[in-house]
């Protein structure tokens, strides 16, 4: 029945559902569906408000919610990533949450900040990034800095069979903005405000060009190769013919089924400097045209933003809980806990729309500098320039 039931109402859209007072609505995809659904029942029997929860597609949930929110046909409370954040504040769709001093010091402050746009936004429950994930076969214990890599890596590496004592890959902004940024280099800046200025652009900063020579160096000196897709790299780590890498969560389950034992490490530092890899953060956030703003507050404090909550979450979809009681109950996973000390020390992918003017072209500086096409500073300053024009910014 609930499947004919979402049927119906996809069929119908989803907006169709309007928000009430007195009753509280969540837009959720089918893995967090569940979740909320429990916990909305146990509030409705506590407060004897109802709560329902409708299940849309995680990818259809921003495009739905522009359109019905101001309509007064939206839901109360969505599930999301904090790169909407934004968007959505600046078409006035979202509520400022008021997060209770208490309650702000449990969670972790880069996921805080990533959903903070001038004011706080949402509450985040997940974040993932980037880490060094080694072969402990081949390096038994992750290397304090980067230049014990780079000596482990000049001993190793022999493209002719291949291996590789270090691999990133190329070209990749997302995986290899941890070299830029290590030495002070950012993509957008921040206004008086504490919102991100889509023309204060960083991708040609002095900090990101030192990066950017650091990281060509080692493409020069081949211990980095040029045109390192996922393909590849995956492919040579699983035969053990890579020693380590900057990559996610998401090539655990590769490593592990191809009987790698691997380790997880923060990116070792870069000359004393730390890398800073980009972190993403999934979580909540509420319509600014809810009718039921004390009571989403409610519900989101006392029964989202809990241990046991945020473990079931973790259970569905085993995310870095953002909430620190909770992932203090699973930190024990060493895997996990590498990726966690890693992001740590990271920055929020931007959550601005104009971040995606960034991508195409940072990936063909990229590239020109990993084939040695073009200087370090050059590809960058040509790559921030173009970005500068499609902004319009003088």
């Amino acid at each position: 029945m609930r499947k004919l039931m979402l049927v119906a109402l996809l069929a119908l859209g989803v907006s169709a559902i309007a928000a009430e007072p007195g009753k509280i609505i969540i837009w959720a995809d089918d893995t967090r569906t569940p979740v909320f659904e429990e916990i909305g029942k146990a509030y409705s029997e506590a407060t004897g408000i109802p709560v329902e929860v409708v299940e849309v597609g995680f990818n259809e949930i921003r495009g739905q919610f522009i359109t019905a929110a101001p309509a007064g046909e939206g839901p109360d409370i969505i599930i999301g990533a904090h790169d909407w954040v934004g968007e959505l504040v600046a078409n006035g769709l979202l509520a400022e949450i008021a997060l209770p001093d208490e309650l702000k010091a449990k969670y972790d402050a880069v996921a805080l900040e990533a959903f903070t746009h001038g004011a706080l936004y949402g509450l985040p429950y997940a974040r993932e990034g980037v880490a060094l994930v080694y072969n402990k076969a081949l390096l038994p214990e992750a290397p304090a800095t980067f230049e014990e890599l780079i000596d482990f890596a000049r001993d190793f590496t022999d493209p002719t069979v291949p291996q590789y004592g270090f691999a990133v890959q190329n070209p990749d902004p997302y995986h290899e903005f941890p070299f830029l940024s290590a030495f002070g280099g950012y993509i957008f800046g921040y206004d008086e405000e504490g919102k991100l200025n889509p023309c204060d652009i960083g991708l040609d900063s002095e900090g990101a060009i030192t990066g950017a020579e650091y990281l060509d160096a080692l493409f020069e000196e081949g211990i980095l190769a040029a045109g390192m897709g996922w393909d590849i790299w995956t492919g040579l780590f699983s035969e053990g013919r890579i020693a380590a890498v900057i990559t996610g969560p998401w090539a655990i389950g590769i490593a592990k089924g191809a009987g790698i034992d691997v380790g997880v490490a923060p990116i070792p530092l870069m000359k004393g400097h730390i890398p800073k890899p980009f972190v993403g953060v999934q979580g909540v956030m509420v319509s600014a045209f809810s009718p039921n703003l004390p009571l989403v507050e409610d519900f989101l404090f006392n029964y989202f933003a809990t241990v046991d909550t945020q473990l079931a979450l973790y259970e569905r979809d085993p995310r870095i809980p953002a909430f620190l009681p909770a992932y203090e109950a699973v930190a024990d996973d060493p895997i996990l806990r590498g990726f966690a000390e890693s992001i740590a020390n990271g920055v929020p992918m931007p959550n601005i729309p104009e971040m995606s003017a960034v991508w195409g072209t940072w990936s063909d500086a990229m590239a020109a500098i990993g084939n040695q096409e073009m200087e370090p500073a050059d590809a960058l300053k040509k790559a921030a320039d173009a970005i500068r024009e499609v902004l319009g910014c003088k």
